[in-house]
């Protein structure tokens, strides 16, 4: 009987040890969906950006501020919103291993959307590069100030407002540590 005891207490010792293997989304990146007009998809993908095929189901992302749940089949989701003109795309995963977020500016050209990734060093360098600028030579403070401006008009007018802007810088700095 104890032999008995002993490997009926192992097999519930196990059995609450072991644990599914849940999938989490560290990396995606976007790309042009190309089963949907002016549409995006989001990939899941690994550190090479190689397509993780085992991810399914549905999961929780934050794009510019709004919630989206969105299905992934066989590493790929599907952004339902059509993209009508070039817009800055801010997309947050949160998961149990952490906060993923990535800052894209989605150029539009005729039927054809090209994501380019923003890291968020250069909203950080241009910005101090355009301060150091005027600083330094001071008759150009004039048109750096008109260059600054320009740059977050761009930015804001394309959907990149001021707290998504250092919300980016924000989580690149978190990524770091």
């Amino acid at each position: 009987m104890g032999k008995r005891t002993f490997l009926i207490l192992s097999l519930l010792a196990l059995g609450f040890l072991a644990k599914a293997d849940t999938i989490t989304i560290k990396h995606f990146i976007i790309k042009d969906n190309p089963f949907g007009k002016n549409q995006m998809a989001i990939v899941a993908t690994d550190t090479l950006n190689n397509t993780l095929e085992n991810v399914n189901g549905d999961f929780s992302f934050t794009v510019n501020g709004f919630d989206q749940l969105l299905a992934f089949h066989n590493g790929v989701a599907f952004y339902p919103p059509k993209i009508e003109k070039s817009i800055f795309l801010y997309i947050r995963h949160h998961n149990d291993a952490g906060t993923v977020s990535k800052l894209y500016y989605v150029y539009k050209n005729n039927d054809k959307l090209l994501p380019f990734h923003i890291s968020w060093g250069w909203l950080v360098v241009i910005p101090l590069g355009l301060i150091l600028i005027g600083y330094l030579f001071k008759r150009l403070i004039i048109i750096a100030a008109i260059v600054f401006v320009i740059f977050f008009f761009f930015n804001h007018y394309n959907g990149l407002d001021i707290g998504t802007f250092f919300q980016s810088i924000v989580d690149g700095l978190k990524s770091l540590f």
